[in-house]
């Protein structure tokens, strides 16, 4: 879930030149605190409406995960202007909209996941802190990796989503 926003935090990384440690910190912050309160908000409106579509949950958890993935894919196939931004986009307001942003797929599959046994609140945790190292880590190493390996990393995340997707309704269809 953390890959687009790794993306952006590279491409922010080469466009600040040399970041300090304490702006990947923040970037990681944001970043990873955004991305860990999307799923939840996802997995409650998914929850809310669990009990009227239980008999096709798994086709609705297919089609949600493998639209986040194609949209990834297609993603990764355009360019990403907001990794571009220069120092002067680094304002908090800039970084806390790019963090929105790049977590709306967390919602989507926050939404998928109220139609499985799962804890959300250890799943969204983990989405968080793995954003936080991610988004920090790409910072720091965003002028030795690039734009282009952001680009192919969220391509293969859209495709391990789009993956998980067609396994949900095979599993459920097996059983």
């Amino acid at each position: 879930m953390s890959v687009d926003a790794f993306a952006v935090s590279v491409g922010r990384g080469a466009a600040l030149g040399r970041p300090k440690f304490r702006e990947a910190m923040r970037t990681g912050a944001v970043f990873g605190i955004v991305e860990a309160i999307t799923p939840l908000i996802g997995w409650a409106a998914g929850f809310a409406a669990s009990r009227y579509i239980q008999a096709v949950d798994h086709w609705i958890a297919f089609g949600l995960l493998s639209a986040v993935g194609l949209h990834m894919l297609h993603a990764a196939s355009q360019k990403h202007e907001d990794a571009k931004a220069g120092p002067e986009k680094a304002s908090m307001y800039v970084l806390i909209a790019t963090a929105v942003g790049t977590s709306l797929d967390a919602m989507a599959v926050g939404g998928s996941l109220a139609f499985l046994n799962v804890n959300i609140l250890a799943i969204a945790a983990a989405i968080g802190l793995a954003t936080f190292l991610a988004s920090s880590g790409g910072l720091m190493i965003g002028r030795l990796i690039g734009e282009r390996f952001g680009r192919i990393a969220e391509a293969f995340a859209g495709v391990a989503l789009i993956a998980l997707g067609i396994s949900i309704p095979i599993e459920h269809l097996s059983m």
